[in-house]
């Protein structure tokens, strides 16, 4: 109970007065059950885009003719958006209204899942993908928000937590079993579609179950310091994933670090002096609240990663169909559920340090495991690595979100946890273009390898190659997980700051 609360709290900042305040015309039982349908559906479709294209990787390459390293940005474009306005989309829904954001997100969403899926080059997508990250980082947060405004504090409010959390949990699971599927049975484009008929629901839905309200606060949206925070890590994002074929001493790779780098100086310096600021820089001082985000950073870009890499390993190298990829992937979530809510049962008593310090070395532990795999290896290698991910993932969730709120006064609750959320986002964009690189630095070097060595030789050391597991695809695979694995290490390493 303490720990739904908790979670209710810490999205809804100062507006608890505005949240006992409820419509009189919204009393209804029935208006109230039709409402949380609405809410959960909302997130279980946003949530469901974080998985769903996952599993379509390999068809989305070779249908629209991705490179390796721009593949990429089919994932980075939607995480990037939806991590850089995650923020901005909350305090929208405060000053404009929570319902009429979250109407106005989940149609920009839909819109944007249509463009996607009628796209006919990879420009198109990613830039459909942008927008879709967009729309969910209004609606999202506007979505929870709405929880406290509709739902009594107590049990009333507790119920309608628990199904909220269990859409989260269900859209990751549910994302790779449905992408799987339409990608069997229709093709990639049918990942994006299916959220068209579930936006149009919502949309209409929301007009008539959701109460009206003209917003909570007055003041001011940070439009430039969303730009300059998205924009520099757009920026970066390129400039780290270009480097293996431009080369990390070219014009071009230096000027997009020095151009991401001005455009993130200009933002902190922005933010330091405003008084309406997206982030706070101040708030940031707090030492083991900081651990706590770098810890998120870095357990998030070894997880999305994870899902990213291993997809396509899966379906290029063991040649698993896209569903039964899918199928492959569920004790992820469900380990992540079984431990986190084991986790929020005690967590209490023995505190958030020794999970903190546990889970991201379980998640190391499982990258390494799964970094042992190769094109021989059966499923319950794949298995128990997935367990341990699972486990270590389980073990962190909880403990970093009371960190986060630990010690903050009630009207900044709501920032704490917007940026976990968005630390979350971040690092999984920014791991993931980092470990691109060293994809494709690991697919370079293994090539060259072998086309220096002697023909004669060089057909040998490819049979054995072949026998052994290790072609270079399952190089560049292993290289990734290790890479991942160290990421993990370092989240490790920020807990010893808390």
């Amino acid at each position: 109970m303490e720990l739904a609360e908790s979670l209710i709290d810490l999205q809804n900042g100062d507006h608890n007065a505005a949240v006992k305040e409820q419509p009189a015309h919204f009393e209804s039982a029935g208006r109230k059950k039709f409402a949380l349908v609405v809410i959960a559906t909302v997130q279980l479709m946003v949530m469901l885009d974080l998985t769903i294209v996952n599993i379509a990787l390999p068809a989305i390459q070779k249908g629209l003719n991705f490179s390796s390293t721009d593949l990429s940005w089919v994932v980075d474009a939607y995480v990037l958006a939806f991590g850089g306005l995650l923020l901005l989309g909350g305090r929208s829904g405060d000053i404009f209204g929570r319902r009429k954001m979250l109407i106005a997100g989940i149609s920009l969403f839909t819109l944007a899942s249509m463009m996607g899926g009628f796209a006919t080059t990879g420009a198109l997508l990613i830039a459909a993908r942008v927008i879709q990250g967009m729309g969910a980082a209004i609606a999202s947060p506007t979505a929870l928000s709405l929880i406290a405004t509709i739902f009594r504090e107590g049990h009333e409010r507790h119920r309608a937590m628990a199904v909220y959390a269990a859409m989260s949990g269900a859209g990751g699971a549910l994302g790779l079993l449905v992408g799987g599927t339409l990608v069997d049975i229709a093709s990639w484009r049918w990942v994006l579609f299916v959220n068209v008929p579930i936006g149009i629901f919502l949309v209409t839905s929301a007009k008539f179950v959701l109460p009206k309200d003209k917003g909570t606060l007055r003041g001011k949206l940070d439009y430039l310091g969303a730009f300059l925070i998205s924009s520099g890590l757009a920026v970066l994002v390129f400039g780290i994933e270009r480097a293996p074929s431009n080369g990390w001493g070219s014009i071009a790779t230096i000027a997009a670090l020095l151009i991401a780098l001005v455009l993130l100086v200009l933002f902190f310096v922005r933010e330091y002096r405003i008084d309406y600021a997206i982030i706070p820089i101040k708030f940031l001082y707090h030492k083991s609240r900081l651990a706590g985000f770098a810890i998120m950073v870095f357990i998030s870009a070894a997880m999305l990663s994870l899902l990213y890499f291993l997809t396509q390993f899966l379906q290029d190298v063991l040649h698993y169909s896209p569903i039964v990829a899918g199928v492959a992937y569920l004790p992820i979530p469900i380990v992540i559920g079984s431990v986190g809510f084991a986790v929020s049962k005690v967590v209490g008593k023995t505190g958030i340090k020794v999970f903190l310090k546990i889970g991201p070395g379980l998640l190391a532990a499982g990258l390494l495991l799964v970094s042992t795999v190769n094109a021989t290896s059966h499923y319950y290698q794949i298995f128990a690595a997935l367990v341990i991910v699972g486990v270590g993932m389980g073990f962190s969730f909880v403990p970093l979100t009371l960190n986060a709120v630990k010690g903050v006064v009630p009207k900044e609750s709501g920032l704490a946890s917007g940026l976990l959320n968005t630390s979350q986002q971040l690092g999984g964009s920014l791991g993931l273009a980092v470990l691109v690189t060293v994809s494709a630095v690991a697919l370079k070097s293994h090539t060259l390898g072998q086309v220096s060595a002697p023909r004669r030789l060089s057909a040998t050391l490819k049979i054995q190659e072949l026998l052994a597991g290790k072609s270079t695809e399952v190089h560049a695979f292993q290289s990734t997980m290790h890479a991942g694995a160290l990421m993990a290490f370092f989240g490790f390493l920020a807990a010893l700051f808390l």
